[in-house]
């Protein structure tokens, strides 16, 4: 394994780095990477831009929005929050296997003396509070794993500049998102920085890793990705997109992830449907929309249409048929 020591905290080109080093640096059997953004937040692959947002708060406050290339919930990130990315091309042996990536950071919590644990779907927690989510993305038989951790980061801003669903707050029992997280800093007997966590979660890595090295990026590899962020992860096009024309719009949450459908649909035939969502898939769900077009807007068409996919590779733990009922009653 090698490692990327990045010190940039503009987020388009941290994305832009990330998805780099994902798709283009496929030599590299495996890559870690640490990174810092300023003030932003974070969308996921399959998600509504602007009903996750607060935008006239994020405008106001000059909080950035990019979309990063995996599934998962939107995330605020400052610069007291730590990501970190791990890029493989052994992605079968670690498909959605969330709790083993996470294993470095509750080892490294633990010789701080504080207990971590994975729950859920994707969470880290101390005493039942969130204070890291993981995401996975795969892409031509490679696997790119990354979380945020909550190091100390300004709870308030978190919660005005997230639009997070009544129905997902409902789901956890509680009654604010406050109350469902925690920074790592409050949580440590002795106080650190997130810089100095940062190092130490590095080097705990190395641990694991004993013969880990630096992979140094060439001025060509950093042109590229300067050319990313500028063409991709930095465009308003890639992050909001064209809002979707619909006639009827659904939205339905399972254990496994929220589904929210949009359908345009003239004389009972869908004309064209957009999926979005919090789910995990290791495939775009483009190719489920695609498929859908054409098609009866009755159930009974929508799940035949369905079942002659690999359903499971677009909706991670869904069945079939909960996905078509996400889509028509």
């Amino acid at each position: 394994m090698k490692y990327i020591v990045n010190t940039s905290n503009e987020t388009a080109y941290n994305i832009a780095l990330e998805a780099y080093a994902f798709r283009e640096l496929v030599d590299e059997e495996e890559l870690f990477i640490l990174w810092i953004n300023r003030p932003s937040i974070i969308i996921g692959r399959h998600q509504n831009t602007i009903q996750e947002i607060n935008k006239e708060y994020t405008d106001a406050h000059d909080i950035r929005v990019v979309r990063r290339l995996s599934g998962g919930g939107a995330v605020y990130h400052d610069l007291n929050n730590l990501n970190y990315t791990i890029i493989s091309n052994k992605s079968e042996e670690g498909a959605f296997d969330f709790k083993t990536f996470s294993a470095p950071v509750i080892e490294t919590l633990a010789d701080l003396g504080v207990k971590a644990e994975f729950t859920g779907r994707n969470d880290l927690e101390i005493d039942g509070k969130k204070f890291c989510g993981n995401a996975q993305a795969y892409h031509k038989g490679r696997m790119m794993h990354h979380g945020c951790l909550l190091f100390d980061v300004d709870m308030t801003v978190l919660g005005d500049a997230l639009k997070v669903s009544k129905d997902k707050i409902e789901s956890k029992g509680v009654k604010s998102v406050r109350a469902r997280v925690t920074n790592i800093l409050d949580e440590l007997p002795e106080k650190i920085t997130v810089n100095e966590f940062s190092d130490l979660l590095l080097a705990k890595m190395k641990e694991h890793y004993p013969d880990m090295t630096e992979y140094v990026l060439s001025d060509d590899d950093l042109a590229k990705i300067k050319q990313l962020e500028k063409e991709q992860f930095g465009t308003w096009d890639w992050t909001y997109g064209q809002a979707p024309e619909y006639t009827i719009t659904r939205d339905v949450r399972y254990p496994a992830g929220k589904i929210t459908t949009y359908a345009n649909v003239e004389k009972s035939i869908i004309q064209s449907i957009k999926i979005y969502g919090d789910f995990f898939g290791i495939k775009d769900v483009v190719d489920v929309e695609d498929a859908l077009v054409g098609v009866p807007y009755d159930y009974k068409d929508v799940l035949a249409t369905l079942e002659k996919l690999p359903i499971a590779d677009y909706f991670s733990r869904m069945t079939t048929e909960e996905v078509a009922k996400a889509i028509v009653a």
